[in-house]
């Protein structure tokens, strides 16, 4: 990489920052938009000689076709966003799938089965910030002290689950928050397990 030149490097590491952090690459446009290009032919070029360098891999007639050499398909999971999880009070469920990232695996401590958008500020002492998405790992039961999804009244939350003597509370990770009790006869379920984050820049 030392003997690419400078503005190719910048597009590499453009590229490579994206698919780390967002999940997918970006356009030629996006790449265009982002390096002042004129034109996306000009961003196409940088692509084609890092491609021919064999710094990346392309996928003809896909509109964000840039890999990085040396994943194989077992490194890569697909995921849909389902929606927005509330990191403060519950907010009511709008679970619809928003779009699909690719992304490492490896990032997370379970197999996730989708990704959920925080919103809000209750979990920042863990690190889970407004606007992380969470990998999620579908599982009804969940040991005291993990995070999970929970559902309650037809509302969602992630919070750290503690089962006590006085029974079930939700956690925040965040002096600000109050926990959240889970009465007696309330609708209340664990959806799934907290296995790891992305954030997007």
């Amino acid at each position: 990489m030392s003997d690419l030149p400078s503005k190719r490097a910048a597009v590499l590491a453009f590229i490579r920052e994206r698919i780390e952090g967002q999940g997918h690459s970006p356009s030629l446009a996006e790449i265009a938009e982002a390096f002042g290009f004129a034109s996306r032919n000009a961003a196409q070029k940088h692509v084609q000689a890092l491609s021919e360098a064999g710094l990346i891999e392309l996928s003809p007639n896909q509109k964000r076709g840039i890999r990085l050499p040396g994943r194989t398909r077992q490194d890569v999971v697909t995921l849909p966003v389902l929606g927005r999880v509330a990191a403060g009070l519950p907010i009511g469920a709008d679970i619809g799938i928003e779009q699909e990232l690719q992304l490492d695996r490896r990032l997370f401590s379970l197999p996730p089965d989708y990704l959920l958008k925080v919103q809000g500020d209750s979990m920042i002492d863990d690190g889970i910030l407004d606007g992380d998405l969470v990998g999620v790992h579908r599982s009804s039961e969940a040991r005291d002290g993990q995070t999970v999804v929970a559902r309650i009244d037809e509302e969602i939350t992630i919070k750290r689950l503690e089962r006590g003597l006085r029974g079930i509370r939700l956690l925040p990770r965040n002096p600000a928050h109050a926990p959240i009790e889970v009465r007696p006869g309330q609708d209340f379920a664990i959806e799934g397990i907290f296995c790891g984050l992305v954030r997007r820049g």
